[in-house]
């Protein structure tokens, strides 16, 4: 079992902005009044062409999906919420906190995404929307997955639900850690991966914005699945989105940090020098008003695709 693919999907987007219906649980999303929302979807737009030029140009494979004009899906740059793939063929979607979130599940997109891994089964967890009291878990935003060891890490929040992660464990053969992790002003942090990354080899984890009752038995697990932990600091999760990075490949096999200028510029020499041992590139890219009007950075942008194994 791999750890990294060398196939993601990026959306780009059409109607990118502000949504003040996501802000609500996400600390980090800005409603910025120096920007018309025209000049932020055109900015957020150049900021998309070039991350994907950039990974191309790394040599990874990067097969993109337009959002249709007029959309309403203001957050569908971030694919990654809605969606997973997984090399034992399954396609698993998910049930979105946001209801303007749930049209980025589109029927096109999701027959590319089978066709382009070869999913054997779509395991939909999108009823959990309609339960009475509707629950969520939105994607590798709530689950941080160790895909070797077959561990889910999950920082409990509204947006990230212990009875729907214990479906998706039953469904797939994970094993949940769960903890609590909190965010700027105290709040539950609403996706666990603004605070960790799991690269093949090694951890990147703000470990003090997790509860202290909770922080021994996440650095437990994952010093037992034999990586080297990379500690970052709250300034670097809150302010730099330093935890929200993705280990991927090239088709040579050469492995690939991606993160965003802003959380590059923020690590400091040892903890760079320590992430480039474990990788051939380290990828940094300006995505600036993505980051700031989205509340979301590069890890957020790209969804992994597992070709069936």
């Amino acid at each position: 079992m791999k750890q990294t693919t060398s196939t993601i999907l990026m959306v780009e987007p059409t109607g990118f902005g502000y949504n003040p219906e996501a802000a609500a649980t996400n600390a980090f999303q800005k409603e910025l009044q120096d920007f018309t929302p025209d000049q932020v979807q055109d900015i957020a737009l150049l900021e998309f062409k070039n991350a994907v030029a950039e990974l191309q140009n790394l040599g990874v494979e990067v097969i993109t999906v337009r959002d249709p004009d007029n959309a309403g899906t203001p957050d569908s740059v971030f694919p990654n919420n809605w969606f997973s793939t997984h090399a034992e063929g399954h396609l698993v979607t998910y049930p979105m906190a946001s209801a303007s979130r749930r049209n980025e599940r589109r029927e096109e997109v999701i027959d590319k995404i089978k066709h382009a891994c070869q999913c054997g089964e779509h395991v939909a967890l999108e009823f959990f929307e309609e339960d009475d009291t509707p629950v969520f878990l939105e994607g590798t935003g709530s689950l941080v997955l160790d895909r070797i060891n077959k561990i889910a890490y999950a920082a409990v929040s509204p947006r990230t639900s212990l009875v729907a992660l214990q479906h998706f464990c039953d469904k797939l053969g994970y094993e949940a850690v769960t903890f609590e992790a909190y965010g700027p002003a105290g709040e539950l942090i609403y996706h666990t991966n603004v605070m960790m990354c799991i690269g093949d080899t090694y951890a990147v984890v703000a470990l003090d914005v997790v509860d202290e009752q909770d922080r021994e038995k996440l650095y437990t697990s994952l010093v037992g699945s034999g990586r080297e932990i990379i500690e970052i600091s709250k300034e670097q999760t809150y302010q730099h989105f330093a935890g929200n990075m993705l280990q991927i490949e090239n088709e040579q096999g050469e492995r690939i940090l991606v993160m965003s200028k802003k959380a590059y510029k923020s690590l400091t020499p040892e903890q760079l020098e320590r992430v480039q041992a474990h990788n051939e590139h380290v990828l940094y890219l300006p995505i600036h008003m993505i980051e700031k009007a989205g509340g979301g950075s590069i890890r957020c942008m790209i969804a992994e695709l597992f070709k069936k194994e």
